[in-house]
């Protein structure tokens, strides 16, 4: 783990599209990524010899909701226990910058689920379930 280090910045366009494509998770458009990005409230990058291999960021209203997004590693650097080091990192910002009502929320794609448990987030159903919209003609 010596040969990483952490950014806490926001990934540009470029890096960010790299990981989110890089790591398995789906791709997004540079508009999309050029609109959504200025409005990160915390992000951080993981960096192995200066190049970006991983990322996540937390997103939200900076008061009531913040919503943990974009947790990628490099598919080359997974299984190194950077997800983890990531999610530390959010979760200090959480513990510093989430006032106490405020709602912190992720979408856990398959076995990530186990990784975000170790940092204490739980399955909120049957309370409440994830949704998602979905445009007319899009596929499943």
């Amino acid at each position: 783990m010596t040969d990483y280090s952490c950014l806490l910045e926001t990934p540009s366009v470029q890096v960010y599209q790299a990981l989110r494509t890089g790591s398995g998770l789906s791709g997004k458009t540079d508009e999309a990524a050029v609109r959504g990005l200025p409005n990160t409230l915390f992000a951080v990058q993981i960096l192995h010899q200066s190049q970006p291999v991983g990322m996540g960021r937390v997103i939200g209203d900076g008061g009531c909701f913040f919503q943990v997004v974009d947790i990628a590693v490099l598919k080359a650097h997974q299984g190194k226990g950077l997800g983890k080091r990531i999610m530390g990192e959010i979760l200090k910002y959480i513990e510093a910058n989430v006032p106490e009502s405020g709602y912190v929320s992720l979408i856990a794609d398959g076995q990530a689920q186990d990784l975000y448990a170790q940092f204490g987030f739980v399955h909120t159903a049957p309370r409440s379930v994830g949704m998602a919209y979905r445009r007319p003609g899009e596929g499943a």
